[in-house]
């Protein structure tokens, strides 16, 4: 159980730092070169993104959450299905329905890079937020075990 509710807290971890460093560092940078070498650039980031560590971390986090929950008992069980609401609504339903909409629209050319970033960035950072109170959840529930 103890080995479960680690590994539901590291993805919540990955996801958080992921979705921060986006938001603080990358597209920043983006924004300060010259709107098509960072569209360009944001195209390559988001093919090469979509690999099984982003997966493990992206769907494991609310599932292992989930799980959790389902094995632990008394109150750090509705800390973990807490958790598993946060990131599910958060992340998952954020990232389906706002963003990878939007990194389709700029790899088809319907969307400018001026147009996608600040609203891109805004939602992502809503990820970062959402992703770092599961981990505040997960932890919580972590010592209620």
């Amino acid at each position: 159980m103890l080995a479960l509710a680690l590994i539901t807290l590291l993805l919540h971890g990955a996801l958080t730092g992921l979705f921060y460093t986006f938001s603080m560092s990358v597209m920043p940078g983006l924004n300060a070169i010259d709107p098509a070498q960072a569209e360009a650039a944001m195209r390559s980031v988001n093919r090469k993104i979509l690999n099984p560590w982003l997966y493990l971390a992206f769907l494991g986090s609310p599932l292992a959450a989930l799980v959790t929950g389902i094995l632990a008992n008394g109150p750090a069980a509705l800390w973990f299905f807490a958790a598993a609401g946060v990131s599910f609504v958060g992340s998952f339903l954020v990232t389906m329905a706002i963003n990878v909409p939007m990194n389709n629209a700029l790899d088809a050319g319907t969307m400018s890079f001026t147009d996608y970033s600040p609203r891109w960035t805004a939602f992502n950072t809503l990820r970062a937020v959402a992703s770092a109170a599961g981990l505040v959840l997960v932890g919580v529930g972590l010592v209620q075990l």
